[in-house]
């Protein structure tokens, strides 16, 4: 008893000097940690000031994060932050190089080629700055910020979800009184929530969704209230988004703690626990009308699609797998260096008038960059999401559940995700370079 109290206010101590290192000016590393708080920030209310707060400037607003990415790089060099990393040196060459054809043997556009190489220049050095000036103590408070997020972004999609179209919790980019919903099933359409596009719903709470079951396993590190309702929230957002790879992310993140707590049968008390504690918020969930009808639209729209593309086969093994064979198979005959860097963009195809670009990630990259220097960018991406997840079993063997349990996530971002759409590149920077920072830390004790 008397042990566990000691913990208990360890824990709490721990706490005070984590929240003064952030009010702490002269700490050296403080402007780069607020800016990368600033970047996190952005990335999950960007959609609100093009929507509500500032609609007349939806499109600069766009690109909102480029500037903060800057200066991250900026300032990082300047304290000599910036990783040497081959990972890094390799990707910022690739970049360079396809501007350059872009524009002499591509489409011949310096600003869509530009526009496309923000996410090879800017943003993805942004990985290695998190994961060199944040710690473990960062990505817990992180982690709990976004518990609380969770509580008004699901009142947030309720509204959304049963409003209609025209009321203003819906409004469209630049205030669009169409409605900012995707079509979904029996009449319901796909909310937004603070984001531009509906994908930003589904890749928050698949973000959410390793915290949330990292703090079931150590319920005292945590407001058991506040785990709760986040728990809550998550459940409830895979019927409200209307979105199967919401669904299945939250399947992907339950199989990678349960193969955690699995090589440790410790922890088998908790797991029954929270398991219990779990299906009591999911009883409750079901009681309610809400909960109710935005089930029976996401049963609806899980069997149509279903139907149309396929199951588990169709939302996880053709679009992550299948991409890769799409570049042998579908793009084999195109131009050495593709068609130009940018132009699979929304500005590349508005500039040209495109009416179909490819839909896959990698296909979409050896459409743009051509075999050589496409390849290199997708094996770029899957070889640090590999050495990740080498990293991250290596901790799982010591006991350290935390990067094992996030690396869910990063695998069903970082490797694919859509980085041609802001929303996406911007989660799927976030979630590897918290990925990174967390695995560089040694383990720290948590409560139970």
């Amino acid at each position: 008893m008397t042990s566990t109290l000691v913990e208990q206010r360890s824990v709490k101590s721990a706490l005070k000097p984590r929240i003064k290192f952030y009010l702490d000016k002269n700490d050296p590393n403080y402007k780069l940690k607020m800016a990368i708080w600033g970047y996190f920030f952005l990335l999950i209310f960007e959609g609100a000031l093009r929507k509500w707060i500032l609609p007349g400037l939806a499109s600069p607003l766009l690109l909102v994060r480029d500037p903060v990415a800057i200066y991250l790089i900026i300032l990082a060099h300047q304290k000599k932050m910036m990783p040497a990393s081959p990972y890094l040196y390799i990707m910022t060459f690739v970049g360079v190089i396809s501007v350059f054809t872009a524009v002499l043997v591509g489409h011949g556009s310096i600003t869509v080629a530009l526009y496309g190489a923000r996410a090879l220049l800017l943003h993805f050095p942004v990985i290695f700055i998190i994961g060199s000036v944040f710690n473990r103590d960062d990505i817990i408070l992180a982690s709990k910020a976004m518990l609380w997020i969770s509580i008004p972004m699901t009142i947030l999609i309720i509204l959304q979800f049963y409003s209609p179209q025209s009321a203003w919790v819906n409004r469209g980019i630049g205030g669009d009184e169409s409605g900012g919903g995707f079509n979904g099933a029996m009449g319901f359409y796909r909310p937004p929530g603070t984001f531009s596009f509906t994908n930003g719903v589904t890749l928050f709470y698949q973000f959410l969704g390793p915290f949330v079951f990292y703090y079931w396993l150590y319920t005292k590190s945590v407001n058991r209230w506040l785990l709760v309702a986040a728990t809550a929230g998550l459940l409830i957002s895979v019927p409200l988004s209307l979105s199967r790879a919401n669904f299945f992310g939250l399947l992907i993140v339950l199989a990678f703690t349960l193969l955690a707590v699995s090589r440790k049968p410790a922890y088998l008390t908790r797991v029954l626990g929270s398991t219990v504690a779990i299906f009591v918020v999911v009883f409750i969930l079901s009681q309610l009308p809400i909960f109710q009808t935005s089930l029976e639209a996401f049963t609806a729209r899980f069997e149509g699609a279903n139907e149309s593309e396929g199951g588990l086969q169709g939302v996880l093994v053709d679009r992550y797998f299948g991409g890769l064979l799409s570049i042998f198979t579908k793009y084999n005959d195109l131009p050495f260096f593709g068609y130009g860097l940018g132009l699979g963009t929304n500005l590349g195809a508005q500039q040209f008038h495109l009416t179909a670009i490819p839909e896959g990630e990698w296909g979409k990259i050896a459409w743009e960059q051509g075999l050589l220097l496409g390849l290199t960018v997708v094996f770029l991406r899957l070889g640090i999401s590999f050495s990740m997840l080498i990293k991250s079993y290596q901790k799982l063997s010591v006991g350290d559940l935390l990067p094992w349990i996030m690396l869910s996530c990063l695998l069903l971002n970082l490797p694919q995700a859509q980085w041609k759409q802001p929303t996406s590149l911007g989660f799927s920077i976030i979630i590897a370079g918290f990925q990174m920072a967390v695995l560089k830390s040694p383990k720290k004790k948590m409560v139970s």
